[in-house]
C-alpha cells in the first residue's frame, strides 16, 4: 500500500521530541484513507481485505495523535486566491497550503518542491 510504518514512527518521534504542537490537515487525513478505503473496497474476497483493513487501522492509530486542521472558509479563501494568482501545485497540494497558511503553520512533507511555489508558506522536510 506504499505505507511505511517505520516512517511514520520516525516521525512521531521527532514530532514529540520538538515539543510543538502536533497537527495535519483534513485534506491529509482524506488523501491518506480514501487510498486505505478504495483498496478495501475493490477486494470483494474477505480473506483479501484483512491487510487493507490492518493497514487502516494502523494509519487511523496514527493519525490519532494529530489535531486535524478543518477546511474553512479562511482555507478556501486562501485556495481561491492560490489559484486566481496561478500558484503552481496540485489541487490537494495548494489546499494544504492553504490550511497552512490560514493556521500560520510549518508544514512538514517529504515533498518540498511541490510547496515551494506558494508565497508565505514555511516547509520543511524532516525526514530525508
Amino acid at each position: 500500500m506504499g505505507y511505511d510504518s517505520a516512517i511514520g514512527r520516525r516521525l512521531q518521534e521527532r514530532l514529540s521530541e520538538s515539543g510543538e504542537e502536533i497537527a495535519t490537515t483534513a485534506i491529509s487525513v482524506d488523501e491518506q484513507l480514501s487510498g486505505l478505503l478504495a483498496a478495501i473496497h475493490a477486494r470483494h474476497d474477505p480473506m483479501s481485505q484483512i491487510e487493507p483493513y490492518a493497514e487502516l487501522v494502523e494509519r487511523m492509530e496514527f493519525l490519532s495523535v494529530f489535531l486535524i486542521l478543518p477546511w474553512d472558509a479562511d482555507s478556501a479563501a486562501r485556495f481561491l486566491k492560490l489559484k486566481a494568482d496561478r500558484v503552481k501545485g496540485g489541487t490537494m497540494d495548494l489546499k494544504i497550503a492553504s490550511i497552512a497558511l490560514a493556521h500560520d503553520a510549518f508544514l512538514l512533507t517529504r515533498n518540498t518542491i511541490d510547496f515551494a511555489h506558494v508565497p508565505g508558506l514555511q516547509v520543511a522536510n524532516w525526514l530525508d
